[in-house]
């Protein structure tokens, strides 16, 4: 049985003279709307897959950190907000995830985007279980390509348990149980912070990446477009330690050099508008690593909400 465990209380800044115009985003989840379209909010409350994973812990509180944050931004969408609470893992990272999955194939019946909150990067096994389920659910077999912001590959071997690191291991071992292609991008590889054992997995698994000295945006373009018209779906997770120390310490693993908040942002909208040319879908998008124990003034939440931001323009502006 699903059972999304915990509740944010929404509430910020009001200006009542600017009416609707003035309206931010803690004053339009849950709300009646008028609008057809529903995007929704699903928060993983887990750490469990950092310990496991040898990682600074406090990562479970990052979605009620994210949802903080974005409390007081503007709201610009067309369209209606849902929160769908947060699935708390207290022990059973499988478990968990399992109730991740279910409450966000349930989700995407409704909801035209979702954008999960972490919680460590664990959450995106979860979500591309979600994905799967619900595909297999309503449709034949469609390709789901992934693409990860991120300084690292998390395409470790459980050892033995699976962990924040090895999600896109076991989606690449799934995929190669359904006989389904693993199609997976991760921009911003940090050749620092992994070992050859997992470069030699990337290369194994046909990972395409990018290292952190290479992330310009036309080279982005360049390595992602043959996967995008070779796709049916599309599932963009970005870790929040891909972004230097300096602006995102809040982190299980913060990254000495990292990759621009707007080179990000930029593809962002250029995936969603991608979408017309390669006739792929764009439902599913998750913040992971946000870890408010070890954060400074709140940064990087701020930065986590502002890509949250970003996901909701880039999908409906």
């Amino acid at each position: 049985m699903i059972k999304a465990k915990h509740y944010f209380n929404w509430q910020g800044r009001i200006d009542t003279e600017d009416a609707e115009r003035g309206f931010r985003w803690h004053q339009v989840v849950n709300n009646d709307s008028v609008f057809a379209t529903r995007c929704s909010l699903i928060g993983f409350a887990c750490d469990l897959g950092v310990k496991a994973n040898k990682g600074r812990e406090g990562a479970a509180l990052g979605p009620t950190a994210i949802r903080s944050a974005l409390a007081n931004m503007a709201w610009h969408a067309p369209s209606a907000l849902l929160d769908k609470g947060d699935i708390i893992a207290q022990d059973k990272l499988g478990s968990a995830q399992q109730e991740f999955a279910d409450l966000l194939n349930e989700t995407l019946d409704e909801s035209s985007f979702v954008v999960g909150l972490g919680g460590g990067h664990e959450i995106a096994w979860a979500s591309y279980l979600g994905l799967r389920q619900h595909l297999d659910n309503h449709t034949t077999a469609k390709k789901i390509g992934i693409i990860n912001f991120d300084a690292h590959f998390d395409l470790r071997k459980p050892a033995p348990k699976t962990s924040s690191g090895t999600p896109f291991w076991q989606i690449a071992q799934h995929c190669k149980q359904q006989g389904q292609p693993f199609h997976y991008a991760c921009l911003g590889v940090s050749t620092a912070a992994n070992t050859p054992a997992l470069f030699d997995m990337a290369k194994a698994t046909n990972t395409r990446y990018l290292s952190d000295v290479d992330c310009d945006e036309q080279t982005a373009k360049s390595l992602l477009t043959p996967m995008l018209q070779d796709i049916d779906e599309l599932y963009v997770t970005i870790c929040l330690d891909a972004f230097p120390a300096g602006i995102s310490p809040g982190v299980s693993a913060p990254s000495a050099l990292g990759i621009s908040p707007l080179f990000v942002i930029n593809l962002l909208h250029w995936l969603s508008k991608a979408q017309t040319e390669f006739a792929y879908n764009w439902r599913l998008a998750d913040i992971a690593e946000m870890n408010p124990t070890y954060d400074n003034s709140n940064q990087t939440a701020k930065l986590a909400a502002r890509l949250a931001f970003e996901l909701v323009q880039a999908k409906y502006c």
